[in-house]
């Protein structure tokens, strides 16, 4: 980051600037023309879906993008992301000013804020919530998005009781200084997560150790978000309302419905049945909408892959991971399963983000079509190594998130038995317990193989690569790394090279960095990338300017423009 009072926006408009471009070419979210006249306040209501009940109502411990929705809704912290996902100021009154060695972050807030109950918030309630966020008895397992702040490890671990007072400290109501361990060109999209929102401390620390958790009375008052929580039924959904203590354009909708459903087919029933204003649309029926008034097709920075874990048995064998990876076809996956609605990748890093290496292959220079052939070749070799003539039966553990992916999972099964020889069977399990399984089997091999996805947090090659695959990382869930492989002491190289990738100023040295550890990660199978998503989806033609950016996520000031047409 470059040295100045002000933190320069050049580094982040280049940056942005690929950003634009990608999003320009997107289906522009999810929108309709006005028809007709504004409806009246009463009308003034839009129900939303979500896959739920969500996993965290928790901005310290979010995970998932339907926990996500409502929270951002609610809550809001010193920066945001826009539509086009570049960072803007939110609660801070500007961008931050940055000291010359770019370690020291100082913001200003806004005058007159307050938290939607009346409640005035302070700077003492923005160093609160990220020390909350990082402390170890709230056990985060995002707490990683926080790790530049200095002295993270020693708070994260309990060594040290707070951040506050070192890292975080409070000159005065309105000021918030921040210093960081080493300067970081990505430290102030970190901030954009929302492990940096400010909670109300008097909330969480009234319902401490009760018998029902902080967040099941987010309606007295929790948040400063544009709206705020009527009431949360863990079966059925979420009522928001407007915040009429929100601090910049209110908005205009009287009333958020957030609905849950168990997947997407039963959100495109229930708006087929006039039921929601707003699906998304399952992939096995987006030839029946393309076309149509309501549809909308947004280019979103998500992959789906498969993960092997480093210390589960075969899969700490690099050639037997590179023979899992080689058997699947993933043209045929998309074309089949998925209807052609999404498209088949090699990648980690999406296309539409910076950093994203056109000329990267699958493992032995593979396309997506995969090669059966030296998949059996990799397995004969791989199996020799470990002195076994087969394999047993194994389990993929996987969230169907609809029918296709159901489909799509069922294919790749398929196609680990006809190419290679080996039955998998597969598990479903809700998404909250997939999470629970994620999370626990760090550094140890209790789930050997599972399906996951992960959309941008903020557009940086780190959020995908050294947020995944560095040691010590809350998403090195399949211990890339820190495992017993022939390949572990190269994967740590490889880490090593990704810190400096992360620190690195000149950002085309820092990007063919990030372009060389991808290919590596992708060598030794980190990950298996399936596909890149789109986001298929409906609107009722009575809601105006409704746009989901590539995130999925709409940025707290455009609900200002969101209205409903009578």
């Amino acid at each position: 980051m470059k040295a100045g009072k002000k933190l320069s926006l050049q580094f982040l408009t280049s940056l942005l600037c690929l950003m634009a471009v990608f999003l320009a070419s997107c289906g522009g979210g999810s929108t309709a023309p006005s028809n007709g006249s504004t409806a009246s306040d009463d009308k003034q209501v839009l129900r939303f879906p979500v896959v739920g009940d969500i996993n965290s109502f928790d901005p310290a411990t979010v995970q998932d993008t339907d926990s996500n929705f409502p929270i951002q809704a609610v809550f809001t912290g010193l920066v945001t992301l826009d539509k086009d996902l570049k960072v803007k100021p939110q609660l801070a009154a500007a961008l931050p000013t940055v000291s010359s060695d770019g370690l020291t972050y100082t913001f200003k807030l806004k005058s007159g804020l307050k938290f939607s109950n009346g409640d005035p918030l302070t700077s003492a309630d923005v160093v609160y919530s990220i020390n909350r966020a990082v402390a170890k008895e709230t056990n985060s397992p995002v707490s990683y998005y926080l790790s530049l702040l200095k002295d993270f490890d020693k708070v994260n671990t309990g060594k040290m009781p707070t951040l506050i007072g070192d890292s975080l400290t409070t000159p005065d109501d309105s000021t918030v200084v921040m210093k960081i361990s080493k300067p970081a060109a990505y430290f102030l999209q970190t901030l954009s997560y929302p492990t940096s929102y400010v909670v109300n401390k008097k909330i969480v620390e009234k319902y401490k150790g009760g018998k029902s958790p902080w967040t099941d009375h987010l309606q007295e008052g929790a948040g400063a978000g544009p709206f705020k929580v009527d009431n949360y039924n863990h079966s059925t959904g979420i009522k928001l309302v407007r915040n009429d203590n929100y601090y910049n354009a209110k908005p205009k909708l009287k009333t958020l419905n957030v609905v849950f459903y168990k997947d997407q087919d039963g959100m495109y029933k229930a708006y087929q049945a006039k039921q929601l204003d707003f699906a998304y649309v399952p992939t096995s029926s987006v030839n029946e909408v393309v076309g149509k008034p309501d549809y909308s097709a947004t280019d979103v920075l998500t992959i789906r892959y498969l993960s092997l874990n480093f210390l589960a048995a075969p899969f700490d064998n690099i050639k037997i991971r590179q023979a899992f990876a080689l058997a699947i076809n993933k043209d045929t996956i998309v074309k089949t399963a998925i209807n052609n609605a999404f498209v088949a990748s090699n990648h980690i890093i999406p296309k539409g983000m910076p950093g994203y290496n056109e000329a990267l292959t699958g493992p032995e220079g593979t396309t997506t079509q995969g090669d059966p052939a030296k998949a059996k070749q990799l397995l004969a070799e791989g199996l020799k190594e470990i002195g076994k003539s087969a394999l047993p039966s194994l389990t993929l553990t996987y969230y169907p998130r609809e029918q296709s992916y159901k489909d799509a999972m069922a294919q790749v099964v398929s196609m680990w038995q006809s190419n290679l020889g080996v039955k998998v069977n597969v598990n479903t399990v809700a998404r909250p317990r997939l999470l629970d399984l994620e999370n626990a089997t760090k550094n140890n091999a209790s789930l050997p193989m599972w399906q996951a996805g992960w959309n941008a947090d903020y557009p940086d090659p780190q959020d995908w690569l050294t947020t995944f695959f560095d040691k010590g990382s809350d998403y090195n869930q399949f211990n890339y790394g820190q495992n017993k492989s022939t390949a572990a002491p190269e994967q740590v190289k490889v880490q090593e090279e990704l810190r400096q990738a992360d620190v690195t100023q000149d950002q085309t040295a820092r990007m063919k960095l990030y372009n060389d550890a991808e290919q590596k990660i992708i060598n030794d199978v980190g990950w298996i990338p399936l596909w890149q998503e789109k986001v298929h989806s409906l609107t009722n033609k009575n809601v105006n300017n409704l746009k989901l950016n590539s995130q999925q996520l709409i940025p707290p000031d455009d609900w200002s423009n969101i209205y409903m047409s009578a």
